[in-house]
């Protein structure tokens, strides 16, 4: 009996009722894969927007700025840098136009470069290689001269030469001096390095005042960076800089530096400073230093002329401090002209201190000890006067403070808490030695016993000038009362005897039509090396006249002289400078006894 088959389902279980060979699949499943795709595309969508918010919201900015980069450009418009001006309005320091050079490589075909650098080459001065080095920078533009004159530019322009064209631009200029190789007032003014940016003196001091403001404008420009439209909407103007209206005299400036140069090189000393001020309103005069440089070619100076040692080179001012000791004697009322005292080598910490010409001088006046320069004799006058009032009396002429004076680069060196002072510091500093200045500071001090007891603040800068509307800012200086106004007449007349007692140290001062009218006082300071007072001096001489109504005051300060023909002391080697430019004062000013 034949058996039949078991009847299976469509999966080839039992239950199916159709056959199907090995070789046949499966019927695809349409709503499961429909699924998957619905699924997919959704995935899509969300991924496409998710990019869309990033790049809309948190990328727009960035993108937006940097298609504008691509199309926009923002030129600046230099503002033009404030003129520096004497007290007549003369031109210390401007600008004067000159042109950047400057190619587009893009409109120079390679084939053409080595034509183009051997035409331009000779007019810049610059050797072909070079010009075709630049020729094939990548790029639109690249420079190839900076800060050529006129003429230059028009050699250039009768060339021709597509993709070679020049900028306006600027550069200070500043007068010479009578000095060879300096420029006028090179210190006091300082000078603008190639970024515009004023160093040293004037210059750096003021320099955000005579820089103005720049101003930009935006550039549109096509694809192929061709300018096509300049946006008004953006553009800032220029703000020009101010204008500098200084006391400084140029012709007494201009005799002062050479005074100073002769001064300086006939005793052979390392360098020197002369310094004249208004003696009521503080304005400077005349600001010379020598050695000293050339502004207009400041890359080459040397780094050490570049320091200007009227605000930043401090010292020990030997004996011209007496002046500054006696005004707190007489202010105290510990002492007049005629105190005597018996005047010899004091000891004091261990010390034996002794006076310049190594004698004890017996029964001396006081205004003996100003006259002679005595060491011994002005301890004793700080004694006599005590260490408290004779330390507040040397703040108060502003010694160990800096004078506020407008230029860069004013150093100090602060008194040492009271505390803190020895015996021998109180007695060495009574004669200018122990403590440090500038001689700024030091012709300061001493101005004030000129201005009746009035200390009043140095300053170069009379008035800030707006070149717009005209307006000008005067400069208020600082003062302050620092002795009585009768200390101060006493002093004064003290400090003619200086000049016109016999055998005064100041004789050298002297002016024959002048006479009792000039007051004086010698300065010659060691210079301690390593803690130790050697051979070395600094030298110096300061002074006012005429003492009834003084116009001016003048500090001659010599450092390190050598031997020469005189003796290196204030009173032979600064005197006669003093005296030279206080004879050409008198004569420019027309000043009368």
């Amino acid at each position: 009996m034949r058996t039949r088959g078991a009847r299976r389902g469509p999966r080839g279980d039992a239950s199916g009722s159709r056959l199907r060979g090995w070789f046949v699949g499966d019927e695809p499943d349409f709503r499961a894969r429909g699924v998957w795709l619905l699924l997919a595309f959704a995935a899509m969508g969300i991924t496409l927007v998710a990019h869309l918010v990033d790049v809309q919201i948190r990328q727009g900015p960035t993108l937006r700025s940097m298609a504008l980069a691509s199309q926009e450009s923002q030129v600046t418009l230099a503002a033009h840098r404030g003129l520096i001006l004497d007290r007549s309005g003369r031109q210390l320091a401007g600008d004067v136009t000159v042109f950047d050079v400057f190619a587009d490589p893009g409109l120079i075909p390679p084939s053409q470069r080595h034509d183009t650098a051997l035409k331009v080459a000779p007019v810049l001065g610059l050797g072909p290689g070079k010009v075709e080095q630049l020729l094939a920078t990548p790029g639109r533009f690249v420079y190839l001269a900076k800060r050529v004159d006129d003429r230059t530019r028009q050699k250039l322009q009768s060339l021709a030469i597509a993709g070679i064209g020049t900028l306006d631009s600027e550069q200070r200029v500043y007068n010479g001096s009578p000095v060879a190789g300096a420029s006028f007032a090179g210190n006091l003014l300082g000078f603008v390095d190639h970024d515009g940016n004023g160093q040293y003196g004037l210059e750096q001091y003021y320099n955000a005042l005579l820089h103005g403001v720049d101003g930009s404008e935006s550039t549109l420009r096509d694809v192929a960076g061709n300018a096509i439209v300049l946006s008004q909407q953006d553009r800032k103007d220029p703000r020009d800089g101010r204008n500098l209206q200084l006391g400084l005299d140029s012709q007494i400036q201009y005799w002062s530096e050479q005074a100073l140069a002769k001064g300086v090189t006939d005793s052979q000393s390392v360098s020197g400073s002369l310094l004249i001020m208004d003696t009521h309103t503080g304005a400077i005069r005349a600001w010379a230093d020598y050695p000293t440089y050339d502004a207009n070619n400041f890359a080459t100076a040397p780094y050490a002329s570049l320091k200007d040692e009227a605000v930043s080179g401090l010292y020990e001012p030997g004996s011209v401090m007496k002046v500054v000791t006696f005004a707190g004697g007489l202010n105290n009322k510990a002492i007049t002209p005629q105190t005597e005292i018996d005047e010899g080598p004091v000891r004091i910490d261990g010390y034996t201190i002794g006076d310049w010409d190594g004698r004890a001088h017996g029964r001396v006046t006081m205004q003996w000890v100003l006259d002679d320069s005595l060491n011994d004799g002005a301890i004793k006058l700080m004694q006599m006067e005590g260490q408290h009032n004779f330390y507040e009396n040397l703040a108060n002429f502003g010694i160990g403070a800096p004078t506020g004076v407008d230029v860069a680069g004013e150093v100090n060196q602060p008194l040492a808490p009271e505390q803190q002072w020895k015996g021998v510091d109180f007695a060495t500093s009574a004669f200018g030695q122990h403590v440090q200045v500038t001689p700024l500071q030091m012709l300061a001090a001493i101005n004030a016993v000129g201005n009746n007891g009035v200390w009043v603040q140095p300053h170069v800068v009379d008035s800030i000038v707006d070149p717009a509307t005209g307006r000008a800012t005067p400069f208020s200086p600082t003062t302050r009362q620092v002795m009585t106004p009768d200390a101060a007449a006493t002093l004064q007349k003290m400090m003619t005897g200086v000049v016109e007692d016999h055998g005064a140290s100041g004789y050298a001062a002297k002016i024959p039509a002048f006479k009792g009218v000039i007051a004086g006082k010698t300065g010659t300071a060691s210079v301690p090396v390593n803690g130790v007072y050697g051979g070395d001096v600094i030298v110096s001489f300061v002074g006012f006249m005429p003492v009834s109504n003084p116009q001016f005051t003048m500090l001659v300060v010599l450092r390190l002289p050598k031997e020469t023909k005189v003796a290196r002391e204030g009173a032979y080697l600064a005197a006669p400078i003093w005296h030279d430019m206080a004879q050409v004062i008198v004569d420019q000013w027309r000043i009368v006894p």
